[in-house]
């Protein structure tokens, strides 16, 4: 049983919408025709789509007399195709919106999905770099209610979906201000059956995303004020939730922390996803896990633009001594609460593919906002120390 009604409950409206607390599902499709919504289409990958929760959804939306369709064509990490299908299943259905549900491969389908609904160009013409965005026909989206699944990625909150081009091999994100949904219900009580590992690996991926958002640089205080107090509930909840998946209280702190992820790292990501993208585009490694073996090694690689922030961080988090050393030995220390494998070698990465890697991950997006410059020779040398363990 879930530990008792933790009274975490709110109406918020920053980013967008939200609708946060155990039970909210029941809210689905009245928020659905908040949003003018008489026929949605629930978009999720395969596995979600099959467990109960899926199911309910449907009923709920049903009961309420919208025409609910499910595409559920998503791999856990999703691709250009799927989204294709997608748009095709949601056309050809008579859809007038769309319910991002699940973790982030089922949300970033749907956001990509619902965007692409209005395109005339390749979702590849609207890569975040430069001002790609401006091609974007704006009439015509369809609106999204986005029902996270898992407390990682905070897809919610984003106004990008991360698609693997299948021609290039490669991951790319697509971007737009309007990809924002319109609604959020995020019930924590979702994330009640995840099992451990995915608890783990996703709640790294909230972390990452917090912890490169504070290290960006720029000034964004808003961001960083998020990121530093999304930290400070990860490290508080996550080992929690990591051993009593049924701890609500843990779950509702962990959810909210994910979403504040996602909304910190508008002000930029690092040299952690730059490497992780190619590694999951190559390897079809998880996200989450990914992020969690390269952020040490990203860390140490950044340190002498990083110091500073990290004695905040320390003093934020509550460490024995606000430095750089004790936060990174707090990461490493998580990592093995975890069961995190500590290497790139463990994750299947091959040796000889690291030069490859290093290119791919230079060309990344997030490469241009890691606080200390990185091109195809120094993302080579984190992968090479990530590879052989090597924190100096």
């Amino acid at each position: 049983m879930a530990n008792g009604n933790t009274g975490l409950r709110g109406d918020w409206a920053y980013p967008t919408q939200f609708r946060f607390g155990a039970g909210r599902i029941a809210e689905l499709a009245e928020a659905c025709q908040s949003l003018g919504m008489k026929r949605p289409l629930l978009i999720t990958d395969a596995g979600l789509a099959a467990l109960p929760m899926v199911a309910d959804a449907v009923k709920i939306c049903e009961a309420a007399g919208l025409g609910v369709g499910v595409f559920s064509d998503v791999k856990p990490n999703p691709t250009g195709g799927n989204v294709a299908t997608g748009v095709d299943a949601y056309r050809s259905g008579g859809h007038d919106g769309v319910i991002a549900f699940g973790g982030g491969s089922g949300i970033d389908a749907g956001k990509a999905v619902a965007f692409m609904i209005a395109q005339d160009r390749p979702a590849w013409d609207f890569e975040d770099v430069g001002d790609n965005w401006t091609r974007a026909n704006t009439q015509g989206l369809a609106p999204v209610v986005a029902v996270p699944t898992t407390a990682g990625t905070g897809s919610e909150t984003g106004r990008a979906a991360v698609l693997l081009c299948e021609e290039t091999g490669t991951k790319k994100i697509i971007f737009h201000p309007k990809m924002m949904p319109g609604v959020i219900i995020a019930d924590p009580a979702l994330t009640l059956t995840l099992p451990p590992r995915i608890t783990a690996a996703t709640g790294m991926d909230a972390l990452a995303h917090s912890f490169e958002a504070f290290a960006a640089p720029g000034f964004h205080p808003m961001a960083d004020g998020i990121a530093l107090e999304a930290m400070r509930l990860i490290k508080e909840w996550l080992p929690m939730a990591y051993g009593d998946g049924r701890n609500l209280a843990a779950r509702s702190h962990m959810m909210a922390a994910a979403s504040m992820g996602a909304v910190a790292f508008q002000k930029g990501l690092g040299a952690v996803h730059s490497l992780s993208h190619p590694v999951g585009a190559l390897y079809d490694t998880h996200h989450g896990l990914t992020n969690a073996v390269f952020l040490p090694y990203v860390c140490v690689f950044n340190r002498a633009a990083i110091e500073g922030k990290m004695a905040r961080l320390a003093r934020c988090l509550a460490l024995d001594e606000p430095s750089f050393d004790a936060v990174l030995d707090w990461l490493l220390r998580l990592r093995e609460t975890l069961d995190i494998p500590p290497t790139a070698k463990d994750l299947g990465v091959e040796e000889g593919r690291l030069p490859e890697l290093a290119e791919m991950a230079a060309k990344d997006p997030t490469a241009a906002t890691n606080p200390v410059p990185a091109g195809p020779e120094e993302m080579l040398s984190i992968y090479r120390a990530a590879f052989e363990g090597r924190l100096e």
